[in-house]
């Protein structure tokens, strides 16, 4: 992790910029706000921070919107802030690439937590970039290009997509539950929800590679437990 990380906070309350700069700034961090979807979509083309704070509820576009476009060609950390306790908003972040989330009301001490969190697991993973890559019969995945192919195509998956596949592939034949899952590819508990997490996640992977079982190999859904890589080797 760089000693004075850059982080893009977005949001339209200006108290809470104020406040999440402030603790922010105390811990080393340089910080960057925006109040407008479209304002900190330029702001992140002009110069890619190391981590965007992303409210979801904003002007010009709204905080999807603004996820969406920066996973067309980024997989910088995002942490989305959301006042909605609803399961709808988190999960389809999550599924567009988001690494965590926060509800407000939220502590700024557990915001900076997360943000340090999240920092180390993605600034740890780039560390550890060789060359992580798995082949199968028609699939290649790579986690250091963060790229998938499949019958000689590249196929479009978002980041957490590829690393469900991966973590999957990398232990053909183990058997994991949701709740494992969504610790290992997302590195945080999401207690109540995780079924419904891995599960739509599992499903976009699926369509993406069909008739895969003609290949030897498939995600196999273990009822009443959770998902496995299934390889006929």
């Amino acid at each position: 992790m760089k000693d004075h990380p850059d982080i893009l906070l977005v949001d339209d309350d200006e108290n809470i910029r104020r406040l999440v700069q402030l603790y922010l700034e105390k811990e080393g961090f340089q910080v960057r706000s925006s109040a407008r979807g479209d304002d900190a979509l330029a702001a992140f083309r002009r110069l890619p921070p190391d981590l965007m704070l992303l409210d979801v509820m904003l002007p010009g576009l709204d905080g999807l919107q603004v996820l969406t476009q920066v996973r067309k060609s980024s997989q910088i950390p995002v942490i989305m802030l959301t006042a909605k306790d609803e399961t709808f908003d988190k999960v389809v972040g999550l599924g567009l690439g988001a690494d965590d989330y926060v509800t407000k009301p939220f502590d700024p001490k557990e915001l900076v937590a997360r943000v340090k969190a999240v920092l180390r697991r993605t600034s740890g993973a780039e560390e550890e970039k060789t060359d992580r890559e798995l082949s199968f019969p028609g699939l290649t995945i790579s986690l250091t290009r963060y790229e998938v192919h499949y019958e000689g195509q590249k196929v479009e998956m978002p980041p957490k997509e590829l690393e469900v596949l991966y973590f999957l592939a990398c232990h053909p034949g183990q058997v994991f539950t949701r709740d494992q899952l969504l610790e290992q590819v997302w590195g945080f508990d999401f207690p109540g929800e995780s079924s419904r997490t891995v599960d739509v996640h599992i499903k976009r992977v699926r369509a993406k590679l069909p008739g895969c079982e003609k290949y030897g190999w498939h995600i196999e859904t273990v009822w009443g437990v959770g998902y496995k890589f299934e390889t006929e080797e």
